[in-house]
């Protein structure tokens, strides 16, 4: 098949109304990918839903593997991937529960496996990176958006960290500075995964809270859901307008 997937992270491990037609347990090179691809009929239209921390919510960030997910997808001829992610809000435009569509990001990550460009190849493979995200998906993700009255950010940076912990209010400061609007742990390397493979990938971010020394309640996990509650709820009426248009 030739088409669109949606890769559920915190907060989304289904979408309402999906009519599911299989699910496809994958193999792949890199190891076993987080999920089965849940193919079905959504909108009317056919798309692939995966879990990107497994059904259970189990796998974290820096366990996630990445390659396994993105080659399984490439392999059955997924070409356009929107990724759900759960971020922590910097800015002041980044309030709880917003949606936001990032257009750059930064990499604070380590010891990930980021690349299929390693083992078995007989040149030095480099991709151009300097627009991470696909820039039609975006615009779609961004129309869908006005059309469904949902007021999202229509771009920013996002700074991608380790995990699995929160960061500490010196570590905002700092990844503030270097010009990120939000912060999460599971952009990178999934989006430069996808440049390698040619999907057209492009991030949703729903703010569950306020990044470490921006809020003025304490962090805690109660918060967080709650805000994710009301944030998934509008990426799932979001996505019901963009579906058609993919």
């Amino acid at each position: 098949m030739s088409g669109l997937a949606i890769i559920g992270g915190t907060g989304l491990r289904s979408l309402n109304g999906l009519e599911i037609l299989r699910r496809e347990v994958k193999q792949s090179p890199y190891g076993e990918p987080s999920s089965p691809l849940v193919h079905g009929l959504w909108c009317g239209k056919e798309i692939v839903f995966m879990v990107r921390h497994g059904v259970s919510h189990a796998i974290p960030p820096h366990r996630v593997n990445y390659r396994a997910n993105l080659w399984a997808l490439k392999d059955i001829g997924i070409d356009k991937l929107i990724s759900i992610a759960a971020v922590g809000g910097i800015t002041s435009e980044l309030t709880p529960s917003r949606i936001a569509f990032p257009d750059q990001i930064i990499d604070y990550t380590w010891s990930r496996a980021n690349t299929f460009f390693e083992d078995g190849i007989d040149r030095v493979t480099h991709i151009d990176f300097t627009q991470p995200y696909c820039e039609k998906l975006r615009q779609t993700l961004i129309r869908a958006a006005g059309e469904a009255g949902i007021e999202a950010l229509t771009s920013g940076t996002y700074g991608a960290t380790q995990g699995p912990r929160l960061e500490t209010a010196a570590e905002i400061d700092r990844i503030e500075r270097d010009g990120c609007d939000m912060v999460g742990m599971t952009g990178m390397p999934e989006a430069a995964l996808a440049r390698e493979l040619d999907i057209c990938y492009a991030t949703c971010a729903v703010v569950a809270n306020r990044a470490a020394g921006r809020g003025r309640e304490p962090l805690s996990m109660k918060g967080i859901e709650a805000n994710l509650k009301v944030g998934i709820m509008q990426v799932q009426h979001l996505l019901e307008h963009v579906i058609p248009m993919a």
